[in-house]
């Protein structure tokens, strides 16, 4: 892992612990997925749609198995999904602005249950602009959410209610590869969200995405 992103990622995780250190680790935060979000975006100025859709790691394990484009998808669908369904209760960004046929996907999911060339075929149908403007707008609605959220909020496990609209909403698969996903999520307090699908989830497939389009352009 990125040595100066994860001791970021490890300043936030302490300061969100204690009450009088917690704005701050809000702000730390958000320093963190800003300087994520600068790498994300430098791929739509760098790289060429043809890029997007590669996959030059397809049989390894790890999050680089996969493509630039469907790791941008996979990031914000969760984040959008978990917090808006599950932490604010309020229509998912995808839902509220016609991502889907903006986007041009085939599927309102994470993506989870695709494997292999299935990513990559998933890539090629994506409009990538749209996509991007999709995940800038999701970054702010959560940054949004969360800077609402008092520190005494943290430790709340997500309302039996909520878990039963995600799945409603069919969201995640129930394919094995994906439908882990609901009981993992609804098994966190706030706090332990905060920590890996706002945070780590970003960097881990943020590295993925670097070591792909290093493969790509050496």
């Amino acid at each position: 892992m990125n040595k100066a992103w994860s001791e970021q990622n490890q300043v936030m995780q302490v300061q969100i612990k204690k009450k009088d250190t917690y704005a701050e680790g809000i702000r730390t935060l958000f320093a963190l997925r800003n300087e994520l979000m600068r790498v994300l975006f430098s791929f739509r100025a760098d790289l060429t749609r043809e890029d997007f859709n590669a996959i030059p790691f397809v049989n390894a394990k790890g999050y680089h198995c996969k493509t630039i484009a469907y790791s941008l998808w996979h990031i914000f669908r969760i984040e959008d999904i978990v917090a808006h369904t599950l932490i604010d209760g309020t229509e998912q960004v995808f839902f509220a602005g016609g991502y889907q046929q903006r986007i041009r996907s085939p599927i309102i999911t994470t993506g989870n249950e695709l494997v292999k060339y299935q990513i990559s075929d998933f890539s090629k149908q994506l409009d990538l602009e749209e996509l991007y403007a999709y995940i800038a707008e999701v970054k702010e609605s959560t940054e949004t959410i969360l800077s609402g959220l008092s520190f005494d909020r943290l430790k709340t496990k997500i309302p039996e209610g909520r878990k039963e609209r995600l799945k409603a909403l069919q969201v995640v698969s129930s394919d094995e590869n994906a439908a882990w996903l609901v009981e993992y999520w609804c098994g966190k307090d706030i706090r332990g969200l905060i920590q890996m699908p706002f945070s780590r989830h970003w960097i881990m497939h943020t590295e993925a995405c670097l070591r792909i389009r290093n493969k790509i352009h050496p």
